[in-house]
């Protein structure tokens, strides 16, 4: 049988996205929730998969390969982000949220609360490897503390994503820490040792920023008497202790361990779900109407588990903060990660996405121009497939035979990869990455958007020093 199908042209290929970006903007104009996101990416789906059969004539046995290659590539994702939703119930229930941010109330100032929740990011993220879990655990009770602190939501998940994004970036033991370097045949502690001249500037550049937003929030502006009626009622509801830390404490060292984040997330809420009874038997009692019998607790514990948890404490505040997760709650995040997939499947099955992201290369004439089209393919990618991992692979397959030509060490290209295919995902709403962070964090992307600098800065960095050649290493004459 002949085959009919067609090469994509440059502008075919540009009239699903341009679909995508028209809604999207559509969508800014008349409110970050009029059209919902996932009806955007169905929509722009149905285009490119029109697109592809009726006019370039590909198989729909191909687009539904691609479609399925996609989504599997997103599975190990979902499940988290569904584990993750259980994480977040226990974790309430067994006292461990309240316990940190009981405790973040008395310790942290609200003039530097921003700089130390970035900070803090950095370092838990750096040792686990995972902005996931970092975002959906200590992230988390960030979000809470700096509500108490009258502290805007979207600072404070920009200051979170900042520095999970660092450390995520930086460690390891992160998937795309190790999946860069793999993919320009260099190792691992090359690419990390030549991350730092990008990562390095970019996070404290992004902290003194902190710390002077910080300023703008004083003592003065926060009203003491609402603070100490939180933490009364924190005391009232929750038993309150510091043996609570066991259970994060054990996450951190399941993965210090090397342990993949699932199976140490799994741990994280089984422990959680251990607690609740040993620590929280006063709140089981409450919400069990005073009587706790083992069929009552099992079927109150693995309720909240999958609906999420409830508290109807008489502060508003409190009830609002507490009052959520469950495995049910990720559900439409979860459907947007697929549907996500979908769109990027078909992309890339039809030979759109590759189309649109060769056409770049064109403009490459220097290192400056190609570190440029390498960081600008990286963030397409994140936009067009709604995936970090093809928005590091794609790039790397595309470009390593241009950086030998330029004679430049794989090592930079691994660099800018990361500077932009990792950091830039949790900025484009439709993501995966970007999803996650807004499903956990209870905030949309729109509003946090401006504030995870470091996401801004890494690229930004990275372009200056292509257009300078500082920190641009050579290949040596026996490498070439």
């Amino acid at each position: 049988m002949q085959d009919l199908r067609k090469k994509p042209s440059l502008l075919t290929s540009s009239y699903p996205v341009i679909v995508l970006i028209l809604l999207m903007f559509l969508n800014f104009l008349l409110g970050d929730n009029a059209v919902p996101t996932l009806y955007i990416l169905v929509i722009s789906s149905f285009v490119a998969g029109g697109i592809s059969l009726l006019y370039l004539k590909i198989p729909y046995s191909e687009l539904e390969a691609g479609m399925r290659k996609a989504i599997d590539s997103a599975m190990p994702a979902i499940l988290i982000i569904f584990i993750v939703g259980s994480l977040i119930a226990a974790w309430i229930m067994s006292g461990i949220v309240p316990m940190f941010i009981f405790y973040g109330l008395q310790i942290i100032d609200p003039s530097y609360f921003l700089f130390v929740a970035c900070l803090l990011c950095c370092i838990i993220s750096v040792s686990i490897g995972s902005s996931w879990s970092t975002a959906g655990t200590i992230g988390l009770a960030l979000m809470g503390i700096g509500e108490s602190l009258n502290i805007p939501m979207g600072l404070t998940a920009g200051a979170v994503i900042s520095g999970a994004y660092f450390g995520d970036k930086m460690s390891p033991m992160s998937d795309t820490t190790n999946l860069a370097p793999a993919m320009v045949n260099t190792d691992v502690i090359t690419h990390i040792k030549h991350m730092i001249f990008t990562s390095g500037p970019a996070i404290v550049i992004s902290l003194i920023i902190y710390l002077f937003i910080g300023f703008t929030y004083s003592d003065g502006a926060i009203d003491n008497a609402a603070l100490d009626t939180v933490k009364s009622t924190i005391n009232q509801h929750f038993n309150v202790t510091p043996l609570l830390l066991f259970v994060p404490c054990a996450v951190l060292f399941l993965v210090i361990r090397g342990v993949s984040s699932l199976p140490a997330l799994i741990v994280g809420l089984l422990l959680a779900v251990v607690a609740i009874p040993i620590f929280q038997w006063q709140l089981l009692s409450d919400l069990l109407g005073g009587e706790v019998t083992l069929m009552g607790a099992y079927s109150l514990i693995f309720s909240t588990l999958a609906n999420g948890f409830t508290i109807e404490s008489g502060n508003l505040m409190i009830d609002k903060l507490f009052s959520r997760g469950g495995m049910i709650s990720m559900t439409q995040v979860n459907l947007l990660a697929i549907v996500a997939m979908v769109f990027g499947g078909i992309m890339e099955a039809s030979g759109m996405l590759s189309r649109l992201t060769n056409s770049i290369l064109k403009a490459v004439h220097n290192v400056g121009s190609l570190v440029s089209a390498t960081i600008v393919t990286c963030v397409f990618t994140n936009i067009t497939a709604a995936n970090q991992t093809m928005a590091i692979v794609l790039p790397a397959r595309m470009f390593v035979d241009s950086y030998k030509k330029f004679k430049l060490h794989p090592k930079n290209l691994s660099r800018c990869i990361e500077d932009g295919g990792t950091v830039t995902a949790p900025l484009v709403p439709w993501n995966t990455n970007a999803v996650y962070m807004a499903g956990v964090l209870g905030i949309s992307t729109g509003e946090y958007f401006a504030f995870a600098f470091f996401c801004f800065l890494s690229p930004v960095i990275s372009i200056i020093l292509g257009f300078t050649g500082l920190t641009m290493t050579k290949l040596s004459n026996n490498e070439v």
